[in-house]
């Protein structure tokens, strides 16, 4: 499935949304009944307990009549415009914007921006602001106990709708801001979780090609032994030998398939499952890297003092393989590996001789989808995406991953390190 419009999907879960609805209904049901009945404030309970049971067959409407599990974007938007009136209603009945539950106008509008579309979005705050300033004119007056009414100096007044208005942008704002970068990491994420997928299915198909090879090796041993013989015993006749010829020619070409199939051709049975030092790990990917690039790798493991062999795990060799392959598509000529391990720690550098990381970008090394103002039009520069994978898999083991501009080259350095006890644990 592509994951490439994740960011672009905007809807709401119909259960939580749903749960969401009956506890502010339920809270409005018991807010203005106590207050009347039991604080004596006077205003028309039955009109208000009318809007609080429309909102109600709202609700039961969304349940009943919307059959699907999530909300869509235009479905989700009028939901939220019916919360917003249905709240509007309410205050006006209940004193207007100086109702201290005013402040609830702004929540739709705010969930709505995490949510919905830009335009969804921006609909619901004009119309909640809209809202707020017909409140500020026009409400019915709430008659406090002992028929009083408050009165309050007009810099107040008119400073609640204000504010309401200064939170109403700020936490849109950054509603938006989250939401958006939300999507991003989920879709980032999603491509992660197929990477892995895909890296599982390799290791599980070689090793079915490692079991197809060692199964099949005596067979073709078989028939490699019987046509040579045959070749010996019928050399002498020309319509024969050709065929024979063939056939051995065949199951020669047949063993060198099965020996391309499995992972490793000089260790086919037992490569899958071998335990490996982190320097012979690195080892090897350098040396996949090498078979197809024209750069050079420098390789230092001298002091790697403490080396011990590891189970092979996929996400950290895959998250290895993503940062020399990040140095080797930036150098310019070199790419510097080291490993360094004591009894303590074991410690991976992978830096390159290039032009090193951004400095705009630099404190957001490892969030998806990032790009530099200064590599715009530069289809080599990415979007970040090949760093967030490498670093999410290395630290979901239990790895610590710094990424900067190297200190004695010019280029970018990243250096991984694991406490050596886990490592032993794995």
């Amino acid at each position: 499935m592509e994951t490439s419009s994740v960011s672009k999907i905007y809807s709401l879960n119909k259960s939580t949304y749903i749960n969401l609805r009956w506890i502010g209904i339920i809270g409005q049901f018991l807010t203005i009944n106590i207050v009347y009945f039991f604080f004596k404030f006077q205003f028309n309970i039955y009109l208000t307990n009318l809007i609080i049971f429309l909102g109600i067959i709202s609700n039961l409407i969304l349940i009943y009549f919307y059959q699907k599990n999530i909300l869509s974007n235009r479905a989700s938007f009028i939901f939220l415009l019916i919360d917003i009136l249905q709240l509007s209603s309410l205050i006006y009945l209940t004193g207007g914007i100086l109702n201290p539950f005013s402040i609830f106008l702004i929540i739709p509008s705010v969930f709505s921006s995490s949510n919905l579309e830009l335009k969804a979005s921006l609909t619901l705050i004009c119309i909640t602001i809209l809202s707020i300033l017909l409140l500020t004119f026009y409400h019915i007056e709430l008659i406090y106990p002992g028929k009083n009414m408050i009165l309050v100096n007009n810099f107040y007044y008119y400073a609640i709708p204000t504010s309401l208005f200064i939170a109403l942008i700020f936490l849109n704002y950054f509603a938006t801001t989250f939401g958006r970068e939300s999507r991003l990491r989920k879709e980032a994420l999603d491509k992660l979780e197929q990477v892995i997928a895909k890296e599982h299915e390799l290791v599980s198909l070689g090793g079915q090609a490692a079991a197809a090879a060692h199964s099949l090796n005596t067979p073709l041993s078989t028939i490699k032994v019987i046509s040579q013989d045959m070749y010996k015993q019928f050399k002498d006749q020309k319509d024969l030998k050709k065929d024979i010829e063939l056939l051995v020619s065949q199951v020669d070409r047949c063993g060198q398939i099965l020996k391309k199939l499995s992972l490793n051709p000089s260790q086919e049975d037992d490569f899958i499952n071998q335990e490996l030092s982190i320097s012979d790990y690195v080892s090897e990917i350098i040396k996949s890297f090498r078979e197809i690039s024209k750069k050079e790798f420098v390789i230092n493991l001298s002091q790697d003092s403490n080396s011990f062999k590891i189970s092979k795990i996929i996400e950290i060799i895959y998250g290895i393989r993503n940062f020399v392959g990040n140095a080797n598509k930036f150098a310019k000529n070199k790419i510097y590996v080291s490993v360094k391990s004591n009894n303590e720690i074991t410690e991976i550098s992978i830096e390159d001789d290039g032009s090193g990381y951004p400095k705009d970008i630099l404190g957001k090394i490892g969030e998806p989808y990032i790009k530099s103002s200064s590599n715009k039009g530069n289809a080599k520069s990415g979007l970040g995406l090949g760093i967030f994978i490498g670093k999410t898999l290395l630290e979901r083991n239990q790895a610590k991953v710094i990424c900067r501009n190297s200190k004695t080259r010019p280029g970018a350095e990243v250096i991984i390190s694991w406490k050596n006890t886990f490592l032993r644990n794995i």
